[in-house]
C-alpha cells in the first residue's frame, strides 16, 4: 500500500469541483500537490483559494502537446486525471471540443508521462459511459453505450488508458464515479440549481422526474480516489464509485424543497423528457467494496444538508448586493 503523504502528486483540472476537494485532502495529508490549469490566476481558480499558496500551479492546456510537456519538470509520482469537458448537454453543441478535451488531452497526457517514471495513474472516467442499459445497477463488465459526445470522449480516454495498462503494463486504474454533489459545485448541476432556486423561492420547472440517478457526496468519492491510488489491488482494474442508491429526480426536488422550507412552486411535467434520457442509473459497487474497502461515509441526506448549508453561505456572498464580493465591484 502506498502512503500518499510526502508524494509528488499531480491533479489535472485541479480547480474543478471534485478535483478541488481532492487537492484539499491531499494537502492536508502532507502531499506535495501540483495542479494543471489553463490560467495561473486565483481569480480563475477560486475553488482552491484556501490552499492556493500550498499548491504548485502549472499552466497547461492538455490539448496542446508542447504545452503538456511542462508537467515533466514536476516529475509526478502519482497522477489523478480529472481534467475534462464536463457538461453532457453542451457537448452536443461543442462535440469537437468535448472530444479534444476528453480524448485527445488524455492521449497527450499519457504519452508525455511515458518520459518520466510514475507509480500510479488514476483515470477518472464517468458513469455516463454506460448510457442506456437493459438492467440496473450498472456493472463494470457491461458493454458501455455512451450516448453523448461528452461520454464518447471520456470512454475514448478510458480505452486508451486500458490499452496502456494491458499492452505496456502501466500502473493505472480506471474509476467510474457516479453523480457527485457537494460544496463548490457549479450551479448548472441539478442539485445546486434546485437548491439555489428554492432558496430564492423561485418557481421550479422540471420534467416528470421519473428518471432515477444516484448521488454521491463529493468527499465520499475523494475517499475512493485516495484508496485507488494507495492499494496495489486496484492496479489494472476498472472500478465503479457509487453508493448504488437510486433516487427519482422528482423525489430529489421534493426533498430539497422540504429541507429549504421553500415557497417555490413545483411544476413537474413542465419540461419535456430529453430524447436521449437515461431512465435508470445506479452503480453496482461490490468491486469498490472488495478491492478498495470503500463504502460511503456520508449519507445522502447528511450530504444534502452539508451542501445546503454551504449554498446558503454562497448566496450570502455571491447573491446579496451588499456582500463583500459585490463591494469589490465598487472600485470607481
Amino acid at each position: 500500500m502506498i502512503d500518499l503523504a510526502q508524494k509528488r502528486i499531480l491533479v489535472t483540472g485541479g480547480s474543478g469541483f471534485i478535483a478541488s476537494h481532492l487537492c484539499r485532502r491531499l494537502v492536508k495529508m502532507g502531499s506535495e500537490v501540483a495542479i494543471l490549469t489553463k490560467y495561473h490566476s486565483i481569480i480563475d481558480n477560486v475553488r482552491v483559494v484556501d490552499i492556493w499558496n500550498q499548491l504548485r500551479v502549472v499552466e497547461v492546456d492538455l490539448r496542446n502537446l508542447d504545452s503538456t510537456r511542462r508537467i515533466l519538470d514536476f516529475k509526478p509520482e502519482i497522477i489523478f486525471h480529472l481534467a475534462a469537458y464536463n457538461h453532457v448537454g453542451d457537448s452536443f453543441i461543442h462535440p469537437s471540443e468535448a472530444i479534444d478535451c476528453n480524448l485527445k488531452a488524455t492521449v497527450n497526457l499519457i504519452n508525455v508521462l511515458e518520459e518520466t517514471p510514475y507509480q500510479r495513474f488514476i483515470y477518472i472516467s464517468t458513469s455516463e459511459i454506460y448510457g442506456s442499459q437493459k438492467t440496473c445497477p450498472f456493472e463494470e463488465e457491461m458493454t458501455p453505450n455512451p450516448i453523448s459526445p461528452y461520454a464518447i470522449g471520456k470512454y475514448g480516454g478510458e480505452l486508451y488508458t486500458k490499452m496502456m495498462m494491458e499492452q505496456r503494463g502501466r500502473p493505472m486504474t480506471i474509476l467510474r464515479p457516479f453523480n457527485a454533489f457537494g460544496p463548490y459545485q457549479s450551479l448548472r448541476a441539478v442539485i445546486p440549481e434546485i437548491m439555489v432556486t428554492c432558496l430564492r423561492h423561485q418557481p421550479i420547472r422540471a420534467t416528470r422526474g421519473v428518471q432515477t440517478r444516484e448521488f454521491n457526496f463529493v468527499t465520499n468519492l475523494v475517499d475512493g480516489m485516495i484508496l485507488a491510488a494507495s492499494k496495489e489491488e486496484a492496479l489494472g482494474k476498472i472500478i465503479n464509485l457509487g453508493c448504488g442508491e437510486e433516487i427519482a429526480i422528482r423525489t430529489l426536488i421534493e426533498t430539497i424543497h422540504e429541507l429549504t422550507n421553500s415557497q417555490s412552486t413545483l411544476n413537474f411535467g413542465a419540461l419535456p423528457d430529453r430524447p436521449t434520457e437515461i431512465w435508470r442509473m445506479a452503480a453496482a459497487n461490490q468491486r469498490a467494496k472488495e478491492i478498495l474497502g470503500w463504502t460511503p461515509a456520508v449519507s445522502f441526506r447528511e450530504g444534502l444538508q452539508l451542501t445546503l448549508d454551504w449554498f446558503r453561505n454562497f448566496q450570502a456572498v455571491y447573491g446579496e448586493t451588499d456582500s463583500p464580493l459585490m463591494r469589490l465591484a465598487n472600485f470607481g
